[in-house]
């Protein structure tokens, strides 16, 4: 692209005009931070920065692993005679079985020597709850963590086993954050957010550096999305570093309030008993981040909804293109390249993000032996 915006008020203009992509795509090729304005052109919370990324890869490499991408042919849609390639980026494969290792691992390794003798708490459904819980132990701080009472099993069992200490409380997300909101006040904990956060999504956002680093010239990269740790933070790092790829946010239809609040344009919440309803345990979040959402719309180019059934058929898809393991919500991002081409630009090679494997064996053989 040979054009650049040369002042804030072009930006702004094209911000205004319902342009965030390619105004990301124009302004950051000057070399300066990016940046988040409001509609009236304010500077808002400044958005992660590459700078900031590559400091957190090399932060956090002592605790997250570089995740391989994996090619997955799909018959009809990938491999050979058709003229699109698909890897899987095997976030599956992190210690704890999901991306959430890396934003947890960049906001504690970033904490004071007090901060982790007073410890840290959050608030999670699993995966941002073991993630925590693992780190936590790796420095010697105490860690608490708000579950729901729908938490998976698997998930709370391995939270246990990490050593951390979990407190139990209804299914919406306006619950955990209460009850954490209340232990802070009473005990001093340190906050470690799920997603609403520069940290973690600077540590997420290591994911989508990784992809540009291994395929650099991807065409279309898909995350699925809830709070938006995920999606945000990889949108962030591969606009900024190829600008002409397009960033896809996928959800169920059953939790699809970013995608609501992306069409809309302003974040929408959604009742917890209509999250809940989706076999994606951890994709309920009833409404995006605020600091998310700033990056969403300015490096994100679409936001789609999955069926559950697509979720299941993706599952068995990935298991038999890749021997991977995902979780449900691992498997959306492939379910949108499966069931929903037409939503999606042109493409010749695509990445989709497993962002976790951690399923109930349970609910893994029944989904690999369905028709």
């Amino acid at each position: 692209m040979n054009t650049c915006i040369h002042d804030i008020t072009s930006l702004i203009r094209l911000l205004k005009t319902g342009c965030p992509t390619l105004a990301a795509s124009l302004f950051l090729p000057l070399g300066w931070d990016a940046m988040h304005l409001t509609d009236n052109g304010a500077m808002a919370d400044p958005l992660v920065s590459l700078a900031e990324i590559r400091a957190a890869a090399t932060r956090i490499s002592s605790i997250a692993v570089k995740t391989p991408l994996v090619e997955a042919a799909f018959p009809g849609l990938s491999g050979h005679g058709t003229g699109k390639r698909i890897w899987l980026k095997a976030e599956s494969l992190q210690p704890i079985g999901a991306f959430k290792m890396r934003g947890a691992a960049n906001k504690i390794l970033q904490l004071t020597p007090e901060e982790i003798r007073r410890g840290v708490i959050t608030y999670s459904s699993g995966n941002h709850a073991q993630a925590v819980a693992y780190v936590a132990r790796e420095v010697g701080a105490k860690a608490v963590i708000v579950m729901p009472s729908n938490a998976p099993a698997i998930k709370r069992a391995g939270t246990l086993a990490l050593g951390a200490e979990v407190v139990d409380v209804g299914v919406a997300s306006s619950e955990r954050l209460a009850m954490a909101e209340r232990l802070v006040r009473e005990h001093g904990y340190v906050v470690v957010p799920p997603y609403d956060d520069q940290q973690i999504i600077t540590g997420q956002a290591t994911c989508g550096l990784e992809i540009v680093e291994s395929l650099p010239d991807v065409d279309l990269v898909l995350s699925p999305v809830s709070g938006g740790g995920l999606l945000s933070g990889v949108a962030a790092a591969v606009k900024q570093l190829r600008p002409q790829a397009k960033i896809f946010g996928v959800e169920p239809e059953l939790a699809g309030d970013t995608a609501e609040s992306f069409r809309t344009g302003s974040i929408v919440t959604w009742p917890a008993e209509l999250v809940s309803r989706t076999i994606a345990d951890g994709l309920r979040t009833q409404s995006v981040g605020v600091r998310n959402f700033a990056h969403i719309r300015a490096f994100v180019d679409g936001v789609i909804t999955v069926a559950e059934a697509e979720i299941r058929a993706a599952m068995r898809a990935i298991v038999a293109a890749t021997r991977l393991v995902p979780e449900p919500s691992g498997a959306v991002a492939t379910a949108a390249l499966l069931f929903h081409a037409k939503e999606l630009p042109s493409y010749t090679k695509a990445v989709a993000i497993v962002s976790g494997g951690n399923v109930a064996p349970e609910m893994l053989a029944q989904i690999l032996t369905e028709s």
